[in-house]
């Protein structure tokens, strides 16, 4: 075996380079050991927070639900204030007078009667009340008709009109009675029974 020459360098014979220097590695990775210079324990690299997606997802589905709901509850008012009378109202002031009386005094359908009148004055309840005070007086006297002349248009001005007619009821016993009725009729989709004096 031979010695190492006395005096002569021991250990690697190339040279080291120059630079910063080395610390052991840990082997998780090539960063620095867990010693830092100095003797304390290296400080843990801030976490960045994770993104949340989900609540600006969540706000956005949120807002465009209440969109929505605004927006169609606003179309189906508009639709339902809009079409309250299409497609039922009578082509003329003197047939929408005549399919109301028909209705009250010779049908004596309350539920018909009240499809005729516009929805500003369609009271369920006061229709109903006039229905029963005609079948009241059906049944007080003896086989009563009613009958009533053509309604007339006194005064028709746009979407606006003025109809009169005279009911007249005959009794099997020959009772007569008249009554003298004014219509105020309007236009929308046709002509609906708005007032009766």
């Amino acid at each position: 075996m031979t010695q190492p020459p006395a005096g002569g360098p021991t250990g690697p014979t190339d040279p080291l380079p120059a630079g910063p220097p080395v610390h052991p590695t840990s082997p998780a990775g090539p960063g620095p050991a867990s010693a830092s210079p100095g003797g304390y324990p290296p400080y843990p690299s801030p976490a960045t927070p994770p993104r949340r997606r989900g609540g600006a997802l969540a706000a956005s589905i949120a807002l465009a639900v209440v969109l929505l709901l605004c927006g169609g509850g606003g179309v189906v008012a508009f639709l339902t204030v809009r079409d309250a009378e299409s497609g039922e109202g009578a082509q003329d002031p003197s047939v929408a007078v005549d399919d109301f009386l028909t209705a009250v005094y010779q049908e004596r359908d309350a539920a018909k009667a009240a499809r005729l009148v516009c929805t500003d004055a369609r009271d369920q309840d006061k229709i109903r009340a006039k229905v029963a005070e005609v079948e009241q007086y059906v049944t007080a006297h003896q086989s009563p008709r009613f009958r009533w002349d053509t309604p007339k248009v006194d005064n028709e001005t746009g979407d606006r009109a003025t109809v009169t007619t005279t009911v007249t009821v005959t009794t099997a016993d020959e009772k007569i009675a008249d009554q003298d009725l004014r219509f105020t009729v309007i236009r929308t989709s046709g002509w609906w029974v708005c007032e009766v004096a």
